[in-house]
């Protein structure tokens, strides 16, 4: 059993009931919406925000009524954003099976998309916290933020270690950010256990992305193929690294073809192969390690119950060891 089913089975109860408040969420009479909306939610997703929420208000108190709100209103938002994003990268392919736009067309999965985001804000205000209302609504902006900044640096093919961790901070960061902190808040922990959740929720959100890009090196089950994001123009850690550790004249020739955008099913497998060679793989593992390390360190901090502790800890290595 990994580690990402223990925490669930922990949660069993909670995250069906988290279910109910989802599926009435999302509930609606018209059938030009509600196809569409049961096909975005078809998919097997791995609950992974919701189930943040949950254990993070279980180990500062309790789950309450708004927690479940909370934790909708995270699942909703982070959903539009993957149906937006296949518009933006024209994906055909969402969790292994063909994306909302590949099925219905890109006009209808933008509205779609903007029907979630709508009632995602309308899942927030349930929780009667203005504080997270406010958290919810500066992270949207911090998503379309993350998502403009990552196409003009593809655009302008800007090659930055810095410019890439900015992207993640606003995107998938601050997504698991505000998922922590809202089943913090919720859960009634004190303004200072607050923000150090957040700070755990925003080394966690970091760690998953670089697991998530390395996928894109290898041939694995993750339900979009093997390169894409090369194909998408998006440099990831990997391919920046090897860029500044190998010899200049190789660097040159990836370059070129990044510059270029020839992105042939041969040059796509020149980079992967170029990329695993001067170990930016080794290297984006790294990274994982010395930010588990540091998000261990706040665990062990935490005034939690320790059962909730070593959970949190599994949740660690779910990151690191995850393969999908």
């Amino acid at each position: 059993m990994d580690q990402s089913q223990i925490i669930k089975d922990f949660l069993h109860d909670e995250l069906g009931l988290f279910d109910n408040y989802l599926r009435k969420s999302i509930k609606t009479d018209n059938p030009r919406i509600s196809g569409i909306i049961d096909y975005v939610f078809g998919a097997d997703g791995k609950r992974l925000r919701p189930t943040l929420v949950l254990l993070a208000a279980k180990a500062c108190g309790q789950i309450i009524p708004e927690t479940y709100h909370g934790a909708v209103t995270v699942e909703l938002l982070h959903t539009a954003t993957l149906v937006h994003d296949d518009v933006i990268d024209k994906s055909d392919m969402r969790r292994g099976k063909r994306s909302v736009n590949a099925v219905y067309d890109n006009t209808r999965a933008v509205l779609v998309g903007d029907y979630l985001l709508s009632t995602a804000l309308a899942e927030s205000v349930k929780t009667r916290d203005l504080e997270i209302v406010r958290i919810i609504s500066e992270l949207g902006q911090s998503l379309s933020e993350g998502e403009l900044v990552q196409f003009s640096l593809a655009e302008e093919v800007v090659i930055d270690e810095t410019s890439y961790f900015e992207v993640i901070e606003k995107k998938t960061a601050s997504l698991l950010r505000a998922s922590i902190t809202i089943g913090a808040i919720t859960g009634g922990a004190t303004q200072e256990t607050v923000e150090i959740f957040s700070r755990l929720g925003g080394i966690l959100g970091i760690c998953f992305q670089i697991r998530d890009d390395i996928f894109d090196y290898y041939k694995t089950n993750v339900g979009k193929p093997t390169g894409n994001d090369i194909r998408e123009g998006k440099v990831t850690l990997p391919l920046i690294y090897a860029l500044r550790r190998a010899p200049e004249a190789k660097s040159d020739q990836v370059l070129k073809i990044i510059r270029s955008r020839d992105y042939s099913e041969e040059n796509i497998e020149d980079i992967l192969r170029f990329a695993k060679e001067y170990e930016g793989i080794e290297y984006a593992n790294r990274k994982i390690r010395e930010l588990l390390d540091e998000a261990e360190s706040i665990i062990s901090e935490l005034s939690i119950d320790n059962q909730i502790k070593d959970l949190l800890r599994l949740f660690l290595s779910y990151l690191f060891e995850r393969n999908y």
